[in-house]
């Protein structure tokens, strides 16, 4: 598979045009790109630049507001409630960003909730965000109902994904989590489907509720939860966590993501909290407690296998996904962004 390497000043340029592009107000388009290279960069390749391409196909197609205006509340002095007006989810996050923060640090445990939002792209931006503020937090989300909660029964849970980050300090990496309550992601089904090749066994099952390492016949079946009931116990956690505590749409009540003209309008929720009171060495220990574990050879998300200068190396995507950024690129005929 051919590979394109951008510098991430000109991945930043190709992002930014091609939202603009896909007809995405200027602040949408900002966000989603300081969101996709964070994952390009971060977090999971698959809800990076390949990922991009179902937002830019979304504003196009009506699924997302391409000039929303959310609007943020104050139900509790500690909750920031928004409602992001069927545009992206990171706008809102953004928006309410710094008082959130303060909230946080104030009160020592702070709540953001959203609704009404496109999917949210990598859940780990949203906590390490937090991390990089000195702040742990956790988070939750929901899309459209693609998981059994057992082989052979209807989808009812998105992928629902759970992400926990915590601060290292000003030196290392913050610690980040982020992991879906299905056997994976459903973009590692659809990357597996473009590339042609099988998917392991135990990830998904075809349309009659069979077993199958055939991607296309997963997409027009449903994934499994990881660990069976357990797995499905902690879809329904996070179930609650996001649609529950934010009022969007329940997984079952989600229109899809990829195709039709309706919002998916899901669920965020964001849990930010001080790691310890002012002068403790919370931060201090759990960077030993992370080195300790690397030294017992413990992969720590977020923190192993960094190697130096990775944040300096070029952002690499597939051709077909710089090919489809790239025509929507093309659309954009100049402006403000």
């Amino acid at each position: 598979m051919q590979e394109i390497e951008l510098s991430e000043s000109d991945a930043r340029d190709l992002a930014l045009r091609a939202c603009l592009g896909a007809g995405a107000n200027a602040a949408s388009a900002r966000s989603l790109v300081d969101a996709t290279v964070s994952a390009a960069r971060l977090g999971p390749s698959a809800v990076g630049f390949p990922h991009l391409v179902d937002y830019l196909n979304s504003f196009r197609e009506g699924r997302i507001n391409c000039a929303p205006a959310p609007v943020a509340t104050r139900p509790f002095p500690a909750h920031l409630a928004c409602d992001a007006d069927r545009g992206i989810a990171q706008l809102g996050f953004d928006l309410a960003f710094r008082d959130f923060v303060d909230a946080a640090r104030t009160f020592g445990i702070a709540l953001f909730t959203q609704k009404n939002s496109y999917t949210t792209g990598e859940l780990g931006y949203y906590v390490r965000r937090l991390a990089l503020e000195g702040l742990s937090g956790l988070a939750a989300t929901n899309a459209n109902a693609m998981v059994v909660a057992k082989a052979g029964g209807p989808p009812v849970y998105s992928t629902n994904p759970i992400a926990f980050g915590f601060p290292l300090g000003d030196t290392a990496p913050p610690l980040i989590v982020d992991q879906s309550s299905s056997a994976t992601a459903y973009v590692n089904i659809v990357a597996a489907a473009a590339e042609g090749r099988e998917i392991p066994e135990g990830w998904a099952v075809d349309a009659e509720g069979a077993d199958t390492q055939d991607p296309e016949r997963a997409l027009i079946g449903a994934l499994l939860p990881f660990g069976g009931r357990k797995g499905a116990n902690v879809a329904l956690v996070v179930e609650m966590l996001s649609a529950g505590l934010s009022g969007g749409s329940w997984s079952l009540d989600t229109p899809s993501f990829r195709s039709g003209d309706a919002s998916p309008a899901v669920g965020l929720t964001v849990i930010a909290m001080m790691p310890g009171a002012a002068g403790s060495d919370h931060i201090a220990r759990a960077h030993n407690q992370v080195r300790r574990l690397e030294e017992l050879g413990v992969h720590v998300p977020g923190v192993s296998g960094r190697p130096p200068g990775s944040m300096e190396r070029p952002l690499r995507m597939s051709r077909a996904v710089f090919d489809a950024i790239d025509r929507f690129a093309s659309n954009w005929s100049g402006g403000s962004a």
